[in-house]
């Protein structure tokens, strides 16, 4: 009696290729990678360059006015909930970019739904602004020769850091003067802050903004 014949084993999948290394896992690795992910996020998202320099005429509020700590613990929080939620949307839209490599409907729908997210976090945002403006109406009355240094100079440090996110090709002498000038005139605002909370900041977004620059154009040159 003969023996039954043998099915062919299957041929074994291939393996899925591996991921590059990213450079390190500990903790000063992780930090890099995140900065990493907000700096692209600044240099190819539109709406993350007008929420940063957004954030900065914020700042330049909270460090003119004396406002108390639920005022600017509430301020704070809002700029850095938009942050999050516009680096989470472009994170989705990478995703979503990622697994659909055709037109869908429903790819579509889950933009807009995650920018709509975005959208009602910053329209809240201005509420919230408005609402604490009005609260302290009198303190704003009272404040006008500090409201008028803080436009006198808090206008030029906003331009420096428009310079510094805008898209547009320029010399490297041109973010250089930019971002010393950012610097100068910050250090100048430090000099009479009602809040260094606020201050700090501040000179935070003009390190993301000179990033920023930085990145852009070492993308540009490769």
């Amino acid at each position: 009696m003969s023996s039954p014949a043998l099915s062919p084993l299957p041929p074994p999948e291939p393996k899925p290729p591996s991921y590059p290394s990213r450079g390190g896992s500990g903790m000063l690795a992780s930090f890099l990678h995140a900065w990493n992910g907000l700096i692209h996020t600044v240099v190819h998202q539109r709406n993350m360059r007008v929420h940063l320099v957004s954030a900065l005429l914020v700042g330049l509020v909270g460090s003119g006015i004396p406002l108390g700590l639920a005022e600017k613990v509430t301020l704070i929080f809002c700029v850095l909930l938009i942050f999050f939620a516009e680096i989470l949307n472009s994170a989705l839209e990478h995703l979503v970019d990622l697994a659909t490599r055709h037109f869908d409907e429903k790819a579509r729908l889950t933009k807009d739904a995650a920018a709509a997210g975005v959208l009602v976090l910053a329209l809240g945002t201005v509420v919230i602004f408005s609402a604490i403006l009005v609260h302290n109406w009198e303190t704003v009355v009272t404040s006008g020769p500090q409201i008028a240094r803080q436009v006198l100079l808090g206008v030029p440090l906003a331009l420096c850091i428009t310079g510094l996110v805008l898209p547009h090709p320029r010399p490297v002498w041109v973010d250089g003067v930019a971002f010393m000038m950012g610097a100068l005139l910050l250090g100048m605002l430090a000099l009479q802050s009602a809040s260094s909370v606020f201050t700090a900041m501040n000179a935070g977004l003009l390190l993301v903004a000179g990033a920023a620059a930085r990145q852009r154009r070492r993308e540009s040159q490769r």
